[in-house]
């Protein structure tokens, strides 16, 4: 679809043009979301499809865990979204703790790995927990709470990090858990995963603790780095894996290293406020990550993409332009998030009126629809892209949205990484 040379030589599109460039997955009806803690009523359930009550904001590792079965075997699901944070947020119609099923008989039933392998048996045909090695999938999903730190204050936020003081854990108790579990992995069988070759229940069971702890670690101790290829090298197999091998992850349930690093600084249950020395390392990380992709780094990814979206028609064809779509669709909400903190946002050189706000926001959905000319898939929109960059505040409205978004609510890590990367030309 061609817009008229009037809107490119011009900038810049309107809502209906980006609306029209994304036309192809705009015209697919995603999987039902609700968000409970803004809409409060009792859904109407499918009878059909399960429905997934997962925290909120998918902070809770052991949520991600079911979530993450349920993507990886392309199950058709709904999902509630429930609020943990304390009494009273949770709607009335929900009791009990996130993960829970609502499985399309109208049973109800919870604990994350009975969920797991509960979805493999009716969805899955013993992918996730193969006959002939689902005792050792058990068994090396079972050492994650053998090797995890015990004595670590709960936290859906802050999961095996910090004591009861509040102070994090000694440097040597997560060392001692990295070694272990780089062991246990160096124990599987002829592959990268928990249980050799193939992505099984038993990744499930630790990828939610280990993701944070690559991006949450590093910031807590100098010199801790689970990546590590020299102290870690079947940890750093493993990371490399799931991260481009299994695309349910990479796409959309990966949760982004920033996010992570985010809930280190909010006080709460399980997390008495982050250590003074921990802010500067988190920047510094930061500006590593805004750094723009290589093109191996896009075509690796677009192919990961491509696979995840070839039965999910409603996303749109590239990481990037998905993180342009999540702009489309909630743009009303966004703007009028942003006019909440205008005082705090005076020295940012942004447009702090709703119509200023909204152009930037056309202007930064332009960005990433478009992408790179080498994605080939929205080229319509090139000329567009490059008139956004001179509108006023978009840098910075990519700066903001950066720091506001929680991954993976908002968007998958890979699309919220967009966003980074324009908002790293802002500095």
């Amino acid at each position: 679809m061609l817009f008229p040379s009037s809107i490119l030589l011009a900038f810049t599109p309107t809502w209906q043009d980006l609306e029209a460039a994304l036309v192809s997955s705009h015209k697919h009806i995603p999987p039902i979301t609700i968000d409970s803690a803004l809409d409060p009523s009792k859904p109407k359930y499918s009878s059909s499809r399960p429905t997934l009550f997962r925290e909120r904001h998918g902070w809770c590792p052991y949520s991600e865990r079911v979530w993450l079965a349920l993507e990886a075997l392309n199950v058709e699901y709904d999902t509630i979204r429930i609020d943990n944070t304390g009494p009273g947020s949770k709607p009335l119609y929900f009791s009990g703790q996130t993960p829970q099923m609502r499985w399309s008989d109208g049973r109800i039933q919870g604990e994350s790995m009975d969920l797991v392998r509960q979805v493999d048996k009716l969805y899955g045909s013993d992918c996730l927990y193969p006959t002939s090695i689902e005792n050792f999938v058990s068994t090396q999903s079972d050492m994650f709470r053998m090797i995890f730190p015990p004595r670590s204050r709960p936290s859906s936020r802050a999961a095996f990090l910090f004591g009861w003081s509040g102070e994090p854990l000694w440097k040597s108790e997560f060392e001692n858990v990295l070694e272990k579990t780089d062991e246990l992995l160096g124990e599987s069988r002829n592959g990268p995963f928990f249980c050799g070759v193939n992505f099984t229940a038993a990744d499930i069971a630790w990828v939610p603790f280990l993701e944070r702890y690559s991006a949450q670690l590093p910031c807590l101790h100098d010199g801790l780095n689970p990546r590590d290829a020299a102290q870690y090298p079947h940890l750093n197999k493993w990371f490399h894996a799931m991260e481009t091998t299994v695309p349910a992850f990479a796409c959309r349930v990966r949760g982004c290293a920033s996010s992570w690093r985010k809930v280190l600084s909010m006080a709460g249950y399980g997390n008495s406020g982050v250590p003074f020395d921990v802010a500067g390392r988190m920047n510094d990380i930061w500006l590593e990550e805004s750094k723009p992709q290589s093109e191996d780094e896009r075509i690796r990814d677009q192919k990961l993409w491509e696979e995840y979206t070839a039965t999910r028609p409603h996303l749109a064809q590239t990481p990037s332009a998905e993180a342009g779509s999540v702009l489309v669709k909630n743009r009303n909400l966004i703007v009028k998030d942003t006019l909440k903190r205008v005082d705090l946002l005076k020295d940012m050189n942004m447009p702090l009126d709703e119509k200023g706000l909204d152009e930037a926001m056309r202007a930064l959905a332009a960005i990433l629809i478009f992408g790179k000319k080498e994605d080939g898939k929205y080229n319509e929109l090139e000329a567009a892209s490059d008139e956004a960059f001179n509108v006023r505040g978009v840098l910075e409205l990519a700066l903001f949205l950066d720091q506001r978004m929680c991954v993976p609510r908002d968007m998958g890590s890979m699309s919220a990484d967009a966003i980074k990367r324009v908002a790293g030309l802002s500095l």
